[in-house]
């Protein structure tokens, strides 16, 4: 026995973006669900024979009142081996970026890739990352790369 078309609709809406997971589709301005995270339309799939889309960011992180600048092209797996309290920003870029940032701050490194705390670099670091949750934004960048490979 099936079930009704309505609660398959009702799972199938409910379901989490199949490209980042963090939200169900929402029905943008043109008609078509998409993701309203990283805008990856409901129903396409990422091509598994592709490798995955690289990309950079310089990322910001905090553990008390020290900042550590570093990059990876692997978010999840870098940021779970470093010990910090909060994730304050992804910036889009790789080792050029980072060390553009290191000698921008470099009045305040605290060692290595850690830098104090100050307001300055807390700004910066709150301007980067505007109102969108760091791997909100990082979702995006993702799914604009998978768009640009088949494009």
């Amino acid at each position: 026995m099936s079930a009704p078309l309505g609660s398959v609709r009702a799972v199938i809406d409910a379901a989490t973006c199949v490209l980042c997971g963090f939200a169900p589709p929402e029905v943008d301005a043109d008609g078509i669900r998409r993701c309203p995270v990283c805008r990856w339309r409901l129903g396409d799939s990422p091509d598994p024979d592709l490798p995955p889309p690289r990309v950079e960011v310089v990322y910001y992180l905090r553990w008390e009142q020290r900042i550590k600048i570093g990059t990876t092209r692997q978010p999840r797996q870098r940021l779970a081996a470093i010990w910090h309290q909060e994730l304050l920003a992804f910036e889009p870029g790789g080792r050029t970026l980072e060390r553009a940032r290191h000698e921008q701050f470099a009045h305040l490194r605290a060692g290595g890739e850690w830098f104090r705390a100050d307001p300055e670099l807390r700004a910066h670091a709150a301007a980067i990352a505007g109102d969108v949750p760091p791997w909100h934004r990082y979702a995006r960048w993702v799914a604009d790369a998978l768009r640009g490979a088949v494009s």
